[in-house]
């Protein structure tokens, strides 16, 4: 029997990720949170874990640390939202053990690390997010990407809430509208990226360095549905897709069982009942984001960090009502420059 580690069990990631253990029958032997007490508390009463860590408490990183890098656990999940799961992945990094990555942060801001941390340990990374998911799941292997057989990689993004939407429709978006994603049900912060198309932004610098390509070999496409997960395209015109339903129990699964395939809680897929699948190029001028986004990867890793730190700062600032829709991609925009100016 498989044990794991979760990294924010109360988030959406954790709480499906409990879910996928409870329905493969594996021991989960260790859970963090950060204030979600009595969800903790009810997660512990369930599944009976040896090892219980509140983040939020005085020594909590520490001990946060010391539980992604000592708990014993044959897999770890990172799921722990923004920059406070940078640490704990790069100890997960260090253990030699499976780390099923949710947190996109830490290669957004340390991938050069967490790589290199992972590859002298030995320890196995599987991307849980549903479009790294897909790419892992279409190459053979990640020689594949570094020789000479792909050409380039496929990320598609649903286009959030307000795809189709001009800059003018933008001006009075509100928090609880930005929220209201089509497809899937995720935190706070995620939803706010999906709608500014900065989480693909923060995907593309992601795949970069899960698969070690650069970003001009990685290309977004919108597909409104979100059934095919992520593409890639060989040098011999074969593109192969990854397809299912928007449900990230599926790819939650695949990284926690893999190289082997269960069945899971994940409804299958009727193409005939959808229809159609539908796609279209991105709105860089509506959703600068995706285009600040890169911009950084190519500026390198200290404007990646500032696209990443301010992105948190300026969604932030939108969910409290201080900042407008429009203002998030302006913020970001102003610090990246700003650095790459003072450093020129």
């Amino acid at each position: 029997m498989k044990t794991l580690t979760i990294l924010g069990s109360t988030g959406s990631i954790g709480r499906q990720t409990l879910e996928v253990a409870k329905h493969l029958g594996l021991k989960v032997i260790a859970l963090t949170a950060h204030g979600n007490i009595e969800l903790l508390e009810k997660q512990k009463d369930e599944f009976k874990p040896e090892t219980v860590v509140l983040s939020s408490e005085p020594d909590g990183e520490a001990k946060l640390i010391d539980i992604a890098k000592n708990s014993g656990a044959d897999i770890i999940v990172t799921a722990i939202s923004g920059m406070a799961g940078l640490a704990p992945t790069l100890a997960a990094s260090e253990t030699g053990k499976r780390i099923a990555l949710a947190n996109k942060e830490p290669l957004v801001c340390a991938g050069e690390q967490v790589m290199q941390a992972a590859k002298k340990h030995k320890t196995e990374i599987i991307p849980v997010d549903s479009e790294h998911s897909a790419i892992f799941q279409c190459l053979k292997n990640k020689s594949e990407v570094s020789g000479s057989q792909v050409s380039k990689l496929i990320l598609t993004a649903s286009g959030g809430p307000f795809r189709g939407k001009s800059r003018e429709d933008l001006e009075s978006i509100t928090p609880e509208q930005a929220l209201a994603h089509p497809n899937w049900n995720m935190g706070k912060k995620i939803s706010i990226d999906s709608a500014t198309l900065m989480n693909k932004g923060l995907e593309l610098i992601e795949a970069m360095h899960l698969f070690g390509v650069s970003p001009d070999k990685i290309e977004v496409v919108i597909h409104p549905e979100s059934i095919i997960h992520s593409m890639v395209e060989y040098t011999d015109g074969s593109t192969l897709a990854q397809l299912s339903v928007p449900d990230m129990r599926m790819p939650i699964q695949y990284a926690l069982t893999y190289p082997e395939r269960k069945p899971s809680l994940s409804a299958p897929l009727s193409l005939a009942k959808l229809g159609k699948l539908t796609f279209e190029e991105p709105d860089l001028d509506t959703f600068p984001c995706l285009r600040l986004a890169y911009q950084a990867a190519k500026l390198g890793q200290s404007a990646c960090k500032i696209l990443n730190k301010t992105n948190e700062k300026a969604v932030e600032l939108f969910l409290s009502g201080k900042i407008r829709f429009l203002d998030i991609p302006k913020m970001i925009e102003n610090a990246i420059y700003s650095d790459a100016s003072s450093r020129v």
